[in-house]
């Protein structure tokens, strides 16, 4: 670990250098050391072999704009009312209402960013940002560096020229995964560390697309578990590849040790949508999880996360406590050894202990809420996780179902009748969080209309 001098001429540990990679619509398993047989991703693997795996990591909402609002502030979607993709899907008849919420991420909340640049941090957010217009861009929200990032939720193309307005275009047919990488290598190689890099890939959300000779490698695999689309794969490939660079490069520059390297996804993986002719595959499957993005059920917030700091996690370990996206902030900011400010709280607990094998988590229960409709399945919903139990209530009837996660991954069993005191504790406890942040709620619809609702949704529209 490399040392600085502080004001008194004393030797002091240095400050972490701290990578981000956020990638888009990854589900739980589509790595190799997540038990995907189909998708090749060995820097990955190394990456969890060196560091801690979660078996039990969730985003913080099962769509992406609410999740990189919670990833970057420590605040649960609720709090913040970023509580969809923006900007979402409008169900003018439906039974109800979706609330006013934000479609952007305000100024006045505090990003890592801002949290991190004052203790001597560089600060770039490279890729995805999907929070908001030019005025609520990166640079505006801390960052240094802004290269990629605009209000759109997907690129139009992932071979160069890409159509970002903030990405310069590269040589005809570039891979947008690899030009993304070389500008966090360009970042790195151009600071004197500490620095911060926010890295939310734009991969491997639609559309699918991979680079030819990669394809035709996965084309000559037998499909396994669901996971059995080329395209998909090599695009998953191009985000391993992400990974491989940035350790090389780290460790040749001696950096390596001391970076703490957070890897995980927006939500789960795109495992299918609601359109015209009906339920229609996504490129990949989330099983055992029920179903994918844009859904109540674990498939739609199952997610991968891997963190790697060589200087200070054991080798090789797993962890299966239940964390959440909006735990990044504390944990980053207690890793770099800094505190918040005298009376301010933030949703998420830091991971640290469990990181460092030092303590376990206090806290009870995580929490999801989602007062919109999405083609992914989902109506309005909250959700509450606590210990193996996960409750979820949907908002149009306010049906309640319950799983034990344990002895019941997929979801498939619903117990609330049969574990009728868990129901109600759970039921209360829910409601009552979803008062503490805040939570907007939808609301009946005058407007609604049964026939119209079940037509736009069997339609999947907007």
């Amino acid at each position: 670990m490399g040392f600085v001098s502080n004001s008194y001429g004393q030797s002091a540990p240095q400050r972490p250098n701290v990578i981000l990679m956020l990638i888009d619509d990854m589900g739980w398993t589509d790595l190799g050391c997540y038990g995907s047989k189909y998708y090749e991703t060995p820097n990955i693997d190394r990456l969890a072999r060196e560091g801690m795996k979660f078996s039990q990591a969730y985003s913080a909402c099962t769509v992406c704009s609410p999740t990189r609002a919670a990833v970057l502030t420590g605040k649960s979607p609720a709090r913040l009312h970023i509580t969809d993709w923006i900007a979402g899907h409008d169900r003018p008849k439906a039974r109800l209402k979706i609330p006013e919420w934000t479609q952007q991420l305000p100024l006045e909340e505090v990003t890592l960013a801002e949290r991190l640049k004052p203790l001597g941090y560089r600060c770039a957010s490279i890729g995805k940002w999907h929070l908001g217009g030019p005025e609520f861009y990166p640079e505006k929200q801390g960052f240094d560096v802004n290269i990629g990032g605009n209000d759109r939720g997907q690129p139009p193309s992932y071979f160069s020229p890409y159509g970002i307005e903030t990405l310069k275009d590269g040589p005809k047919g570039e891979f947008l995964s690899d030009r993304l990488t070389q500008e966090a290598l360009n970042f790195i190689s151009a600071e004197d560390a500490p620095f911060f890099i926010y890295l939310p890939h734009y991969a491997v959300h639609t559309p699918i697309m991979g680079k030819a000779e990669v394809v035709e490698k996965y084309q000559k695999k037998r499909a396994t578990n669901g996971h059995a689309n080329p395209t998909y794969a090599a695009l998953v490939e191009s985000v391993d590849d992400s990974v491989g660079r940035l350790r090389a490069e780290l460790e040749k520059s001696g950096q390596w040790e001391n970076t703490l390297f957070i890897f995980t996804s927006d939500n789960g993986g795109l495992s299918g949508t609601v359109g015209p002719r009906g339920w229609q595959r996504g490129p990949t499957d989330n099983s055992p999880s029920r179903l994918g993005k844009g859904s109540a059920y674990d498939g739609g917030v199952h997610v991968p996360l891997i963190v790697s700091w060589p200087a200070k996690i054991k080798p090789a370990t797993e962890c299966d406590t239940p964390v959440i996206s909006y735990d990044f902030v504390p944990t980053i900011l207690e890793a770099v050894g800094e505190k918040l400010p005298e009376g301010e709280s933030l949703d998420g607990s830091s991971l640290l202990p469990l990181l460092l094998g030092t303590a376990s988590l206090t806290r009870e229960a995580i929490h999801w809420h989602y007062p919109h409709y999405h083609p992914g399945s989902a109506t309005p919903y909250s959700a509450i996780r606590e210990g193996d139990w996960k409750l979820i209530q949907f908002h149009e009837t306010s049906r309640v179902e319950l799983y034990n996660l344990r002895r019941d991954p997929g979801e498939a069993s619903d117990v609330s009748d049969v574990e009728g005191d868990v129901t109600v504790r759970l039921t209360e406890k829910l409601h009552d969080w979803r008062k503490k942040v805040g939570a907007q709620e939808a609301e009946l619809n005058e407007a609604y209309d049964p026939e119209a609702a079940w037509e736009s949704n069997r339609q999947g529209k907007k």
